[in-house]
Formats: C-alpha cells, sequence, structure tokens
C-alpha cells in the first residue's frame, strides 16, 4: 500500500540554498541530531522561529548517587510492608508508627540530599556553558527557541 499523497499547500517546493563553513555546519547536523530532526527540518524550523525540542540525557557514576538509590530502594521496601500489614487488617502500634515516621524522615533528608547533589551538576554544567541541561525536578528537556 502506498504511503498518501500530501496536499499540494503542505508539500516544500520552494528550495533555498545556504553555505556554511565546516565548523557552522558540523554545528547545524549535531543540533539537529540531538533534536531528533532531519537537517531540513531542522533548519526549517529554525528559520521560521519554531520551537526546537532537544534533549540532553545525563549520565553519572558517582557512588553517591548509587548510595542514594540504593537507599531508596530500601524504604520503598519498608513503606511496602508496612502498607501490606495495614491493609491486612494489621494493629497501629507504636512501634508501627515510629517506623512510619523514620521512613519519611529519611525520605526527606535522602530528598535534600539528591537537591544538593543536583545543584552540584548544574553549577559544573553552567561553568562548562551548558547551562540548559535540565531542571531539578529530573526533566532534562531544554528548548531552544
Amino acid at each position: 500500500m502506498a504511503r498518501p499523497k500530501k496536499e499540494k499547500e503542505l508539500k516544500h517546493t520552494h528550495r533555498i540554498y545556504l553555505r556554511l563553513t565546516d565548523t557552522e555546519y558540523e554545528i547545524v547536523t549535531t543540533n539537529a541530531k540531538n533534536a531528533n530532526l532531519p537537517l531540513a527540518e531542522y533548519a526549517r524550523k529554525q528559520v521560521m522561529n519554531k520551537k526546537v525540542i532537544v534533549k540532553y540525557e545525563l549520565v553519572a557514576d558517582l557512588p553517591e548517587l548509587k548510595k542514594l538509590i540504593a537507599e531508596f530502594g530500601k524504604i520503598g521496601s519498608n513503606l511496602n510492608q508496612i502498607a501490606r500489614h495495614f491493609n491486612s487488617g494489621g494493629i497501629h502500634s507504636q512501634e508501627m508508627r515510629k517506623a512510619i515516621n523514620q521512613s519519611i524522615t529519611r525520605i526527606y533528608e535522602m530528598k535534600y540530599e539528591v537537591l544538593k547533589l543536583a545543584g552540584d551538576f548544574t553549577t559544573a554544567a553552567k561553568q562548562h556553558g551548558q547551562g540548559n541541561e535540565g531542571d531539578l525536578n529530573g526533566n532534562p528537556e531544554t528548548r531552544n527557541e
């Protein structure tokens, strides 16, 4: 089955020729690749002042992050056990309430540790001229307007 033809008004029939230096071409092709767009579509969006969404994936292999991830897993497991206890008709004891409060306190402590680490990443990125690598809410998207 053949692909349906585009409407006449949606076809790109006009051409613009542009010369770039090797450096300019490399920058444009890299940006198009990062935006996951064909070169022509990326250039078209840039010329028309449309938003181009570029996604960066940060990969960090830090022992502190591995430790925090392990802690999150342990706390999640503890909270699941507590929830299972209560959902199966378990009695609300002082010991259980204490365990819940300890888990909640530890979660908040870890949240601040993660925010501190994320602050270090954003500070380092800004020092290297890459200030838009995401936000503290874990959103790696940036918009090039």
